[in-house]
């Protein structure tokens, strides 16, 4: 779960809730689930951290409120670590937009406790190169995005990235991932050129931009439908030709 991809500004807190309970209940035990919140006060998610420990989820990925930069390093560290005495937590690398608040927030969560476990990079770029050398001892590391983005931070100590193609087309996200384990950069990179790179290019360029695209390509696949709620922008019937003449071109449809 992502408060972005899954559409948290337009769910309701049990809509949100529900659909924690139901992925821990479907995903039986065969993977790690990673829950979270969208932008609850520190009240409300203690309370969340209590429902997801007992629901049976593996890590809660914290989302703080953060109008008007409102929040010190601070105040959020100590958002963190209330949470974090309930279950371990993913810190979401986007609270605050200067890197020195950023470093100064995950050193102030380390000073305070030991259950912030793992972190969700949202930046990318030199920031979260300095991040990996920084921390990656300490935190385990998913880069947001693409499968470039995990290339770019994988020597300074980036574990995994979260895959698009995992959901519709999961053995192009394997060839990537063995070629990494492999250390083979040259197949790695290959699949970036060949797949990765003009899938993005592509749906940035949509109308509704890229979670449109993703939601038109899920529908491709039989997955899911492509319509999104209002006032969010559904995918028409052009670019949906568009997407599938790409796959198809790839012997993937």
């Amino acid at each position: 779960m992502h408060p972005g991809d899954s559409h948290f500004f337009c769910l309701s807190d049990k809509e949100i809730a529900d659909l924690a309970k139901f992925i821990v209940k479907e995903s039986a035990g065969r993977a790690m689930v990673i829950a979270a919140d969208f932008q609850y006060p520190t009240k409300k998610a203690v309370a969340f951290a209590e429902y997801l420990k007992e629901v049976g989820a593996d890590l809660y990925m914290v989302y703080p409120p953060n109008w008007a930069n409102a929040m010190t390093p601070e105040t959020c560290s100590d958002h963190y670590a209330a949470v974090a005495e309930i279950m371990p937590v993913m810190l979401l690398f986007s609270p605050f937009a200067g890197d020195g608040d950023r470093f100064k927030l995950i050193d102030l969560i380390f000073e305070k406790t030991k259950g912030v476990v793992a972190l969700k990079d949202d930046v990318c770029g030199p920031v979260s190169r300095k991040l990996g050398l920084r921390y990656h001892d300490r935190l385990a590391m998913i880069s947001g995005g693409q499968k470039q983005n995990h290339l770019n931070q994988w020597p300074y100590g980036c574990d995994g990235y979260l895959s698009t193609y995992a959901s519709f087309k999961p053995e192009i996200a394997w060839k990537y991932w063995n070629a990494i384990q492999d250390n083979d950069i040259k197949t790695a990179a290959g699949v970036i050129e060949k797949y990765d790179m003009p899938y993005f290019d592509m749906i940035l360029k949509f109308t509704g931009w890229f979670d449109a695209g993703i939601h038109a390509t899920m529908e491709l696949f039989g997955l899911s439908e492509r319509w999104r709620r209002p006032p969010y922008y559904s995918t028409e019937e052009k670019e949906m030709e568009e997407l599938r003449a790409f796959f198809k071109s790839l012997n993937l449809l």
